[in-house]
């Protein structure tokens, strides 16, 4: 690949994609909160959807969570802590290749289930087909990395993708550089994850800033009904509104 394509590819293609998610999801919760919905589609084949969806949804969390840790935790706080780049890429492959397995069986249930039911696919728009397939794409490209990252336990490989990631977010002109050599399924995977991110607010992957995470902080109530309260009401608010001049009367 050339240095110009790999500039273009890694170091500004990024920026595109973030600023096309941002905006965009922005715009869409603000204007088009009520466009997301299932289309009634969970009463088909409700066991198959709540393997897939638990599967897929548990493996998902437990995959962002290790990129957002792995890729953009400063290397000096891993050298602080004492962990070794070996540890850091044994731990990656290991809990990434079992979350990636259960995302893997989950997101093939779901679109095993929205392809070849009929009345699922009826209430299907091209947008929630599409976004499947892509996830399914990509986790079986991030699967296929795991068996070239065997090959690179001294976790020098993976350093790459951090400068990479963390070069991006500082906004580094040379960030691309980084992955320039990688090996091209690594590449694939950077590209079509960087891509999800670009087709996000025109999807149903919106649904995400729909977590009800405020649900976890609201502040606790209680309501306690009594007799008591009863018999201690005045005689004048036990009247009739019309006999005690209640405005509606």
């Amino acid at each position: 690949m050339s240095e110009f394509i790999n500039s273009a590819v890694f170091g500004w293609y990024p920026y595109f994609c973030l600023t096309i998610f941002l905006l965009g999801s922005l715009v869409r919760f603000d204007r088009e909160q009520y466009t997301w919905k299932t289309g009634s589609s969970q009463l088909l084949r409700k066991s198959q959807l709540r393997w897939g969806s638990n599967l897929f949804h548990v493996g998902i969390l437990m995959i962002f969570a290790g990129h957002f840790v792995g890729l953009l935790t400063p290397i000096w706080v891993f050298d602080f802590l004492g962990v070794s780049h070996t540890f850091k890429q044994g731990l990656a492959i290991t809990a990434g290749g079992i979350a990636g397995i259960a995302c893997f069986i989950g997101i093939t249930l779901l679109a095993h289930r929205r392809l070849f039911d009929p009345r699922i696919r009826a209430t299907s728009s091209f947008s929630d087909t599409a976004i499947l397939l892509i996830l399914w794409v990509q986790l079986s490209l991030g699967l296929s990395t795991i068996v070239v990252s065997l090959d690179h336990m001294d976790g020098h490989e993976m350093v790459k993708f951090m400068d990479w990631a963390q070069g991006i977010l500082t906004f580094q002109p040379s960030a691309a550089h980084y992955v320039a050599d990688v090996h091209p399924v690594f590449k694939a995977h950077l590209f079509l994850g960087m891509t999800i991110f670009l087709l996000f607010p025109f999807t149903r992957l919106v649904h995400v800033w729909s977590a009800p995470i405020w649900y976890l902080g609201r502040p606790g109530f209680q309501v306690v009904r009594t007799r008591l309260a009863k018999k201690q009401r005045s005689p004048l608010q036990s009247m009739p509104a019309r006999v005690a001049g209640h405005p509606g009367e």
